[in-house]
């Protein structure tokens, strides 16, 4: 009897352990979902990211939802108990940040929901208004402002070997200490929601932006071709830039050769089928597509107006759009560096 009621008694202290451990499994299953419903999936759950505000509501909840002790959950959430008994009257008293979010909404919606926190502190900021990024992005993860952004499937120009491709001179360094030093050329498409493709062919110096765009109706030779005519009228005596390309066809044809040696320009291409080594256009197109057509509504756009649409986004890009690398927009950079009047 005796080493029975030992076992007993030991039984009933392995489920007694067992739900000690199943409540405190509970609580921090609470927090973590406390934490994420405050600051949302891209600021993660980790409750060091909460203001001490957001830790106050969270061990309100948990308290309420598991019973546990608010004594129990100070050092697991990371607020100390003073701070927790005066946030009730705070909470009271309007937020540090009420004059904040209709700043924060205009800028998103002045840039037709393109813009991440960054450029829209960037945005604020030029504005004269002083707040810190990581505040702007907490009133754009509580108000829900996000980019319309979608991954796109990749398109690739890469038509099989017309000849001997050139060295690759850039080797992934997009960077260039003067203007028109360094270009990279691309192209790529925008499908209309009738499903016709618009092509585009872009060259981009690396110092200030992209000095010419093309938009046509055929991936030809002479959107391509057109569009480096376009780049080369900018270049001043002298100058003789790197012009960096894909292996595609568009930069083999020999057009595009003849143009090249007849202004002195300097040939390179990457890999084949290397997307990371024309990483620079690449990116741009990327950007495109993310901020003008993904999740954006096209149904009763004719082709000419989608095109002119395009356009409009192109030149906003250029003149508008605040680059996060100048914390100014590209032509805002080309004054800057004297390069436009």
């Amino acid at each position: 009897m005796a080493e029975l009621r030992g076992r007993m008694e030991s039984l009933a202290g392995d489920v007694e352990r067992m739900r000690a451990e199943r409540a405190d499994l509970d609580v921090e299953i609470a927090i973590r979902r406390g934490t994420l419903e405050l600051l949302g999936k891209e600021r993660g759950a980790d409750p060091d990211n909460l203001t001490n505000r957001e830790k106050a509501v969270l061990l309100r909840a948990v308290t309420g939802e598991t019973g546990a002790t608010a004594k129990s959950l100070f050092a697991r959430i990371g607020i100390a108990r003073s701070t927790y008994h005066y946030q009730p009257d705070a909470m009271k008293k309007p937020g540090k940040d009420a004059w904040l979010p209709p700043l924060v909404e205009e800028s998103f919606e002045s840039s037709m929901r393109r813009y991440g926190y960054r450029r829209v502190h960037l945005d604020l900021k030029s504005a004269g208004i002083r707040v810190s990024a990581k505040r702007v992005m907490r009133v754009m993860a509580a108000n829900g402002l996000k980019p319309v952004f979608k991954s796109a499937k990749r398109y690739g120009s890469y038509k099989g070997e017309v000849g001997k491709a050139p060295d690759n001179l850039v080797n992934r360094d997009f960077h260039a200490e003067a203007p028109n030093m360094l270009w990279a050329a691309g192209p790529d498409r925008v499908l209309h929601p009738g499903r016709q493709g618009v092509p585009l062919a872009g060259g981009r110096p690396l110092t200030a932006g992209f000095p010419s765009r093309g938009l046509g109706d055929s991936p030809n030779a002479e959107l391509a071709n057109g569009m480096l005519d376009d780049a080369c009228t900018t270049l001043k005596d002298g100058e003789r830039p790197v012009v960096h390309s894909d292996r595609g066809c568009h930069y083999r044809w020999p057009g595009w050769i003849a143009i090249c040696e007849s202004r002195g320009l300097v040939r390179s291409t990457g890999a084949k089928g290397c997307s990371p080594d024309n990483a620079a256009a690449e990116g741009f197109f990327g950007r495109l597509k993310q901020e003008f057509f993904h999740k954006r509504g096209f149904a009763n756009v004719g082709m000419d107006e989608f095109i002119s649409m395009l356009d409009e986004y192109m030149v906003w890009y250029r003149d508008t759009r605040i680059k996060t690398e100048y914390g100014m927009s590209i032509m805002a950079r080309r004054r800057e560096l004297g390069l436009v009047a």
